[in-house]
């Protein structure tokens, strides 16, 4: 059964609307991981658009399952992962126009940044896993730079608009989870997964952990952050291997 890690930016998005000091991404956290939570998700954006650096360092103190941060590639963001420790770091791509993020790393276009990046976060003893497409030869090049983890974007599959799209689009994300645990990598999913969609996500056996956010929030501003999580992870766990 898949791990749900459980992202909470969106929570700090609704404290930065007003510049407040609530709802409190701490205070989600703790409520996610009294809900079944297995890890708490958050991605320190470059802009610091909603989760902000204090938040990171009251969650490492706090968090008491998993504290995966997502981060771009930067030596910035490299500077703060090496100062919190968090247990993983996922490689996402950023930019400051998008909503959110809106496609996997180009690992192949640019391994040879990821290089050190990979080695350096490996080296201060933290996890690395790289988001990307569910594409065979970004899930290869992962490999070869020594990456723990890929986390595999489920997009595809959330957008799809009919059976056709959706049988299409989780055969690509079968085939990335499949070579990627042939190779040695841990294999995580995420990204649009919904209450409503992510049964056929959680039921792949090669896939150990999903991270999910804004359904999550927006499912617990109307029953409440520990809920909402159980919820989800009952989900998880009724999931029909496949």
């Amino acid at each position: 059964m898949a791990r749900l890690g459980v992202n909470i930016d969106h929570v700090a998005t609704v404290r930065q609307a007003r510049r407040a000091s609530e709802p409190d991404p701490v205070h989600a956290a703790v409520l996610a991981e009294l809900g079944g939570a297995a890890g708490i998700t958050v991605h320190l954006r470059q802009d610091r658009r909603h989760v902000q650096d204090r938040d990171l360092e009251v969650l490492r103190q706090t968090v008491r399952t998993k504290l995966n941060l997502e981060m771009a590639a930067t030596q910035e963001m490299l500077r703060v992962a090496l100062t919190v420790k968090p247990d993983q770091a996922t490689l996402v791509p950023e930019r400051r126009e998008e909503l959110t993020t809106e496609g996997g790393l180009d690992v192949v276009l640019n391994s040879v940044q990821l290089r050190p990046i990979v080695k350096t976060l490996a080296e201060g003893g933290i996890e690395v896993s790289i988001f990307l497409d569910p594409d065979l030869e970004q899930v290869k090049e992962a490999h070869k730079l020594d990456a723990q983890a890929v986390e595999i974007n489920t997009a595809s599959w959330a957008d799809a608009r009919d059976a056709k799209q959706r049988e299409a689009a989780l055969r690509r994300i079968v085939d990335a989870a499949r070579l990627g645990k042939r190779l040695g990598l841990l294999v995580h999913a995420g990204h649009g997964l919904t209450y409503q969609n992510v049964g056929p996500i959680a039921a792949l056996s090669e896939v150990s952990e999903l991270n999910i956010g804004h359904s999550i929030v927006s499912r617990a501003v109307l029953v409440g952050m520990e809920r909402a999580v159980r919820e989800m992870a009952e989900l998880l766990k009724g999931a029909l291997p496949r």
